[in-house]
């Protein structure tokens, strides 16, 4: 991809304060405009005008959603689902398993297979309806394959632009308390989970007025779940406006005596918005954001030059991306929709459509005016 090129995708429509801001709301996404004003060196009026923005124009948004591994997606309770379709029912296919509550990522792939949905459900009973009775009956999908996901290395709510320094980073990092006891999620605290899901910066009183709840209540419920890991807050930026355009999924063969140390390796890279071991012929799966295609083969022969071991079965570039984590994305990666992730819903009687359009449904933000 050549610097014109990569130009048009639209990278130049974020300037730096806009991409610090993204970057301090991925390490903090609640983090009050009075306290991260000193941080980036701006007014918070500034910033939350900024903020509205970008929001307004799909280009950043906040979420949160149940947390992998923590009682919402245990061991063999989230599967990445290869989808072919019928002939130019491709992106039909696409946008009705979009529309599902369980579909948590629908995205269009180069290669052996049409589509890559990322499958979440509570249990295994729940996982077996939804692909069995509501993603094999979609009209125009014509086969399927499924790997389920037994280990989690990393997910993109840790994966970070590069605009801040080490010393704003640490400013925003609040120091933890230790991780509760594991104990399973309450009804009362899964409706936090998706109250909190079309944006995450909402604030506890409004929170709280629509829980029916103190805030008190509202603030203790929502930090438990945050330090146990049941929900996780993301701050999500365009990929075309990222600086990382392409998004490039490895199928990865590892030795089984060597699959967590390549694993925990991986993913503590930059590059890599998931690393996760799968059931398969590959044992492991990669996705990395890179700076263009060029950047794929050099990149995978970084991999099996760092891990000679491993052997990478497949890849493929994602040529667009339907859903992300709910958000329902524009071609350019921009939010235009989000459907709540109620992964407790019973998959075969979710509605024909219950997508939230656009991106200014939030209940608000910690209001400063302009």
């Amino acid at each position: 991809m050549t610097q014109e090129s990569f130009r048009s995708w639209g990278r130049d429509d974020l300037d730096e304060l806009d991409l610090s801001l993204v970057h301090a709301l991925q390490v903090a996404p609640r983090v009050p405009w009075t306290e991260l004003g000193p941080v980036l060196g701006a007014d918070p009026v500034t910033l939350a005008r900024r903020w509205r923005r970008l929001v307004a124009s799909g280009s950043a948004w906040t979420t949160c959603y149940p947390g992998p591994g923590r009682g919402s997606f245990d061991p063999g309770c989230l599967a990445l689902v290869e989808v072919d379709a019928e002939r130019g029912r491709v992106g039909e296919v696409a946008r009705r398993l979009a529309e599902d509550a369980h579909a948590i990522a629908v995205e269009h792939l180069t290669g052996g297979r049409d589509l890559l949905v990322t499958v979440g459900a509570p249990d295994p009973a729940t996982l077996t309806r939804y692909l069995q009775h509501r993603l094999s009956a979609v009209p125009g999908v014509t086969a399927s394959r499924t790997h389920l996901v037994t280990r989690l290395y990393q997910e993109g709510s840790s994966w970070r632009l590069r605009s801040l320094d080490p010393g704003q980073r640490r400013s925003l990092v609040a120091a933890g308390d230790d991780t509760p006891r594991p104990r399973r999620v309450t009804d009362a605290e899964r409706e936090l989970v998706l109250a909190l899901g079309l944006d995450a910066r909402v604030p506890v009183a409004d929170l709280a007025r629509v829980l029916g709840v103190s805030a008190a209540t509202a603030a203790r419920r929502l930090a438990w779940l945050v330090s146990s890991g049941h929900a996780r807050l993301r701050c999500e930026v365009a990929h075309s406006l990222s600086g990382w355009p392409v998004c490039a999924t490895l199928w990865v063969s590892v030795p089984p005596g060597e699959l967590e140390a390549v694993g925990g390796a991986l993913a503590a890279h930059g590059d890599v918005r998931l690393c996760a071991a799968v059931t398969g012929t590959a044992n492991l799966c990669v996705v990395t954001w890179l700076r263009s295609v060029g950047d794929v083969p050099v990149w995978e022969a970084d991999l099996v030059r760092r891990f000679p071991g491993v052997a990478v079965l497949d890849r493929a570039v994602t040529l667009e991306v339907a859903k992300r984590m709910g958000r329902l994305l524009t071609s350019d990666g921009r939010a235009a929709g989000y459907v709540p992730l109620d992964i407790w819903a019973d998959p075969v009687a979710v509605p024909e459509s219950h997508a939230l359009q656009g991106p200014s449904l939030g209940l608000g933000d910690e209001g400063l005016d302009e």
